[in-house]
Formats: structure tokens, C-alpha cells, sequence
């Protein structure tokens, strides 16, 4: 059977990932909560949201429903020999294996449950879209911006989801940067085999990032290791701050950048569930990482330990209450994002992460006299915390 679907405000589905399940208003009054087929949710969008972009689509594995199933009749209105599918019961969050943002006229990608990269890149690219201000169509892709954070290129880039060649990208990201304002132009290349695309803006001075999206699914280990706790995020700004004021020394506008790189996290937990883990010594937190949970998908974000406490087997404690956590909320698939020519991939490796797929990531400055920092799809994570708290280039 293919997916189905269920158009909801991402206020709702915010709510329902805390709650377990969506429970929307027609359980209660009909007994059923409304489903699509992906060749029919069209028409509900158009009748209960016209013109609204600002939804997400929960993309439902039916292996996973628990309660009945059946093809039903839509409304006055729907095609007379259309059926809809209808969940005679609450909507498991551990059921939905992507959540896919609905920006008419795109056609959504709608990935399978057993597609890890689809699911993967449908987290990495949705995430960024759900929490901007400003999302603008542009060929291939969007333009997310965030003037609160200008110095952030996780919000305020260009994401190209379709093929398009230099040119373009080059045209495209320079005139958006431009119209924003943006210290630099900046985009992530997400479709598969964009690789000589990105090679050939790194040949006209754009400083260019590969990433391995990397994916582990599976039983996670057991371990009696109780150093690590779940945090409020707050008490993990003092590391994170430590750890771009030594990879940013010498700007001049660092208390500015390093204030909205971490100032910008904030905005995760508005839109999927973060879980925040720490180990400190002494009370002092040393050692961090980030679970960002979006239904049975989650990502490993912002893992890094203190240059003063490496060696002593911290990350992988860490690592190893994030996936705890992953399937304690029934998450099937954990993915995360690591630098292709750095070390650190194979310590995920060893962690049982596998490279399912690759992205680039291409930047060049406003100011052509000021070199481009190298930048990274994902913040934080691809260096694993032995490497200290240097961790990823300005972002």
C-alpha cells in the first residue's frame, strides 16, 4: 500500500509529537481522523486552507496503524466515486515516517518508510522551512531567511531540492543574497549527483562542502553508563559558545555571530521534539548532543566535548543516550550529517552509521576581498566531540 497523508498546522503536530498522537478535531466528531491518497490531498488543501504554505504534510506508513482503515466517501463537493481513507482511531506520531512541507504549486517529495536518504533529506530540508519567517520559491528549490539570525547560513540560504546547473545556482543564490542582504550567499545542493554541479561553483571561487548523510537503524546498545542527563538547552550555551568563540577567533564581529548561532537553536524545539544531553564533571557541562525527534524519524545534532576532557569516553556516552532516547520515542530511523573528508564519519561508522547519500554545500561572501568560510549542512555535527569544541566552521 502506498502512504497516506494528513495536512496539519505545524502548531498541531508540535503539540502531538508531545502527546504521542494527533487527535484532531474530527475524532471526536465523527470517530475518524480524515486521510489522503498523495493524488487527492489536493483537494482537502483547497478547501479547508486555500492559499495557505505555512502547513506540513505527515507522511503515514499504513503498516503501522494500529486501528482500522477504511475507504469512505469524502465530502459534498469531492468527486462522487472518490473514496478517502479514514483512521477509525488517534494517529500514532511513531507512524509518520516524514513530515513534508506544503508549498503549492511544488509537488511534494513523499519518501517510502523503508527510504532512508527520502526520509533523511525530507528532515533536513523541512526542518529549515518549518521554523522560517520568510520562505521563497526560487527554480530548484526554496529561499529561507531569518533577519534575526543574519549570520546564520542554516537560515538564511537557498535549498535546491530539483537538478539545476551552475548557472543557475550561481544566479539564483547571488540575487536572493543580495535582495536579503545575506553576508554571503549560501546554498545546499540536496538532489542526488549534484556533486559536479558543486564542483564546478568551487572552480569559480565558491568554497564548497561535501556531506555524508548517514543513517542507523537497528537495536540500540545497552549500556549502564549514567554520567549522561537530559537538559534544558539553556545549560548547554556556555559550551557551545566556548566552542565558536575558539573556532571564530579573531572576527571582529564575534559576540554578534556566536550570539545568533546559538541564539537560532531556539527555534528547533518549536517545531520538532529536542532533547538536550549533557555529561558534566565538577557541575560543569563538558561533554553535549542534540536528538531532534520528527515523528519515527530523529537526527544527532550538536555533539561536542570540551578540548580539556576528551579522551575519556564521553562522546560515546552521549551518542549512546541520544539513540536511548530515539527509541524510547519508537523512532525506527536516526540520521545525522558528517564532513566527507574529515575523520569523524568513520567514528559514526563505528557507531553503526551508514552513508545513505551525499549534499554540498557551496558559499562565497558579500565582500569578495573576505575569504569564504568553510560551512557544513548541518550545524555541529560531523566532528565528534574527541575533536574538541572546534566543531564546524562558521554556519
Amino acid at each position: 500500500m502506498s502512504v497516506l497523508l494528513h495536512l496539519v498546522e505545524p502548531a498541531a503536530w508540535r503539540a502531538a509529537l508531545d502527546a504521542g498522537a494527533v487527535r484532531p478535531p474530527s475524532l471526536a466528531e465523527v470517530g475518524f481522523v480524515h486521510l489522503s491518497r498523495p493524488d487527492q490531498v489536493h483537494l482537502p488543501a483547497a478547501r479547508l486552507y486555500p492559499g495557505r504554505r505555512d502547513l506540513v504534510l505527515l507522511v503515514v506508513d499504513p503498516a503501522r496503524l494500529t486501528d482500522p482503515v477504511r475507504d469512505e466517501p469524502g465530502v459534498p463537493g469531492d468527486p462522487a466515486s472518490m473514496r478517502f481513507p479514514h483512521l477509525y482511531g488517534p494517529l500514532p506520531v511513531t507512524a509518520v515516517v516524514a513530515v513534508v512541507p506544503w508549498l503549492p504549486p511544488r509537488t511534494p517529495a513523499l519518501p517510502r518508510p523503508d527510504d532512508a536518504l527520502g526520509r533523511a533529506l525530507a528532515l533536513q530540508l523541512s526542518l529549515p522551512v518549518r521554523r522560517s519567517p520568510r520562505v521563497d520559491d526560487v527554480p530548484g528549490g526554496v529561499a529561507v531567511s531569518d533577519p534575526r539570525y543574519a549570520h546564520s547560513h542554516e537560515d538564511n540560504r537557498v535549498l535546491l531540492i530539483d537538478p539545476v546547473d551552475a548557472d543557475t545556482v550561481e544566479a539564483v543564490v547571488t540575487q536572493v543574497a543580495t535582495e536579503r542582504a545575506w553576508p554571503a550567499a549560501v546554498a545546499t545542493l540536496r538532489w542526488p549527483g549534484a556533486g559536479p554541479v558543486a564542483a564546478a561553483l568551487g572552480r569559480r571561487g565558491w568554497a564548497v562542502d561535501e556531506t555524508l548523510v548517514m543513517a542507523r537503524t537497528g537495536p540500540v546498545p545497552v549500556t549502564d553508563d549514567h554520567r549522561t542527563e537530559v537538559v534544558p538547552q539553556h545549560a548547554v550555551h556556555d559550551l557551545w559558545r566556548a566552542s565558536w568563540r575558539h573556532e571564530l577567533a579573531g572576527r571582529a564581529d564575534l559576540d554578534d555571530v556566536v550570539a545568533d548561532l546559538v541564539g537560532r537553536e531556539q527555534g528547533n524545539d518549536r517545531v520538532v521534539a529536542v532533547h538536550d544531553v549533557v555529561v558534566r564533571e565538577a557541575g560543569r557541562v563538558v561533554a553535549s548532543g542534540q536528538l531532534r525527534v520528527d515523528g519515527a524519524t530523529a537526527s544527532v545534532e550538536a555533539v561536542l566535548t570540551d578540548p580539556g576532557y576528551r579522551g575519556r569516553g564521553h562522546a560515546g556516552a552521549v551518542l549512546d543516550r541520544l539513540l536511548a532516547l530515539a527509541e524510547g520515542a519508537g523512532c525506527d530511523l536516526v540520521v545525522l550529517e558528517a564532513t566527507a573528508d574529515d575523520w569523524p564519519r568513520h567514528w559514526y561508522a563505528r557507531r553503526g552509521f551508514t552513508e545513505v547519500g551525499r549534499s554540498w554545500t557551496v558559499v562565497r561572501p558579500a565582500d569578495p576581498a573576505r575569504p569564504a568560510p568553510r560551512t557544513s549542512a548541518s550545524p555541529y555535527v560531523g566532528r565528534p566531540p574527541q575533536v574538541g569544541a572546534t566543531t564546524e566552521r562558521i554556519r
